[in-house]
């Protein structure tokens, strides 16, 4: 019988027992070999040299070198995938865009429901960590930004995108300008992390972004982020596009679910859309890519080089649901070139 390759795992965190905890409990599972732990981001920069682990788990809220300054001093040096572990949102996305993977929120050890589906999320970051691609430096140079001189028609734009999705976003929308046609955006992310992702993008794009509130109309220079746990919908009546953020069962393993965002799309614009699918594990999105691309819309894929996990665009990819294939700082431009070339 072969045997497992199991992913070697350091846990860094300042509390014993929180180290404690997560050495025994991650331990437990069969692909999983905890090769250590770290009190603090010295020590993790020695452990990771001296023991070589596939996946750093890493608690932001550290003393000496907090988990963000870690992060810059380790991804150059060791690009390796890590996890981040934080109570407070902003953090996370600070970790994030100082190159961490992905991110876990921080559970109360007390409340014993709430840890064991810490405890469960966090496995499976670890493993989809696992299979990250890390680089230590831009994969390419973005081109500038062309002006958007076509703005007469009725479009929108979906985006889907899960682990690595809140960097590729964000390089995706930063530089459209205020004069874009709306965007809607389906990243996968819990509560209360969609509001304030929202809210850091609403600082750092021209666009004006704000999470998903039930019957948001569509408007050109908005972008709107689906709400954690709530599923986002296109419709229209006669003054537009507008969206449902409703609550519901997990489709294709989410909610909210790119595919239920790109059914949507395809059902309500046909080929008045543009869809977009980003780095992520697993297929979410690919099915709903496909019937936007049946229904006459434009669909952009994110290629392998670029992406962080190559799930979720190459199933769209190998199914037929991307009409162009391309890398996440050229994705931007491509949207603009296709609107600019439409007829008023």
């Amino acid at each position: 019988m072969r045997e497992i390759k199991k992913i070697r795992v350091l846990i860094v965190d300042d509390s014993i027992l929180f180290r404690e905890v997560l050495c025994k409990s991650l331990g437990l599972d069969s692909h999983i070999e905890i090769v250590g732990s770290a009190v603090d981001s010295y020590d993790a920069l020695e452990k990771i040299r001296q023991l070589d682990p596939d996946v750093v788990t890493l608690d932001v809220e550290m003393p000496k070198m907090n988990g963000i300054d870690f992060l810059k001093t380790l991804i150059p040096e060791h690009p390796l995938p890590v996890v981040v572990v934080s109570a407070l949102p902003i953090n996370a996305f600070e970790a994030l865009n100082a190159g961490a993977v992905d991110f876990v929120k921080k559970p109360l050890i007390k409340h014993p429901g709430e840890l064991n589906a810490f405890i469960s999320e966090l496995l499976v970051k670890i493993k989809i960590a696992s299979t990250a691609r890390i680089k230590r430096g831009p994969f390419m140079t973005p081109l500038p930004v062309s002006r958007l001189v076509n703005t007469s028609h009725d479009m929108i734009c979906a985006i889907g995108a899960s682990t690595g999705g809140t960097e590729a976003i964000l390089e995706v929308i930063k530089d459209l300008p205020a004069t874009s046609p709306g965007i809607v955006v389906v990243q996968h992310m819990p509560p209360v992390f969609t509001n304030m992702y929202a809210q850091r993008l609403d600082k750092l794009c021209k666009m004006r972004v704000k999470e998903a509130q039930n019957l948001d109309r569509v408007q050109k220079g908005q972008v709107i982020i689906a709400a954690g746990e709530y599923h986002m919908q296109l419709a229209r009546d006669r003054d537009g596009y507008y969206i449902k953020s409703e609550q519901g069962s997990k489709v294709s393993g989410h909610c909210p679910s790119v595919d239920v965002l790109f059914d949507s799309v395809a059902a309500v614009a046909g080929r008045k859309a543009i869809g977009v699918i980003l780095t992520g594990m697993g297929s979410d999105g690919a099915n709903g890519l496909l019937k936007m691309r049946q229904k006459g819309a434009y669909t952009i894929g994110q290629d392998k080089e670029s992406s962080i996990v190559y799930g979720m665009p190459m199933v769209a990819y190998n199914i037929g649901a991307v009409t162009k294939q391309m890398p996440l700082p050229r994705i931007s431009g491509e949207i603009i070139r296709y609107l600019n070339q439409l007829h008023p």
